[in-house]
């Protein structure tokens, strides 16, 4: 079982400053949801860039060397076929196939790296904090641990009030946020 507490707000731009005041405090926030992205949050909360456009270019690099070496094998040493005194490897006829073998890899691969690296594989059901995040509310979340105290808890839900939180309330899920 997971606890957490959650401060809702109504307007992403007080959901902005909250985070500062309440980094200011000391406070370590677990996670912001959301329903929409929001510009600029991702560096407040010192979110790293994803490194998947990385993975994204050494599939398709990888895709691409395949597919110019298959296609070299199959035309120049398998299967040579001389076609009115024409070289076997045509590069130029290469392209199109390539790119489009390149494409399909790259995106394939990076589909499966972000399903796979955000636990959204199919068939997995990812129960929500609060259902309203998904729709008009904006959410700042806390990871409340056995040693939390009701001290810690309240000064945690002062602070949220504080910043403009419309709504402080705890929550327990058997699986992980």
């Amino acid at each position: 079982m997971k606890h957490y507490m959650l401060g809702l707000f109504d307007d992403e731009e007080v959901l902005l400053n909250a985070v500062d005041k309440v980094q200011a405090t000391g406070l370590k926030i677990h996670d912001c949801v959301t329903p929409f992205a929001v510009h600029g949050l991702d560096k407040k909360l010192g979110l790293r860039e994803s490194k998947l456009h990385i993975g994204g270019f050494w599939v398709g690099a990888a895709a691409c060397a395949t597919a110019i070496g298959f296609m070299t094998w199959v035309f120049v040493g398998n299967w040579p076929l001389t076609f009115g005194g024409k070289p076997h490897f045509t590069f130029p006829a290469f392209i199109p196939i390539t790119f489009e073998f390149t494409v399909l890899n790259a995106s394939l691969w990076m589909t499966l790296a972000f399903l796979s690296l955000n636990h959204l594989w199919p068939g997995r059901f990812r129960e929500s904090l609060d259902p309203r995040t998904t729709s008009h509310l904006f959410g700042m979340v806390f990871k409340i641990r056995s040693t939390t105290s009701q001290d810690e808890k309240k000064r945690i839900a002062q602070v949220l009030t504080e910043a403009g939180a419309v709504e402080v309330k705890e929550r327990t899920m058997e699986q992980h946020y």
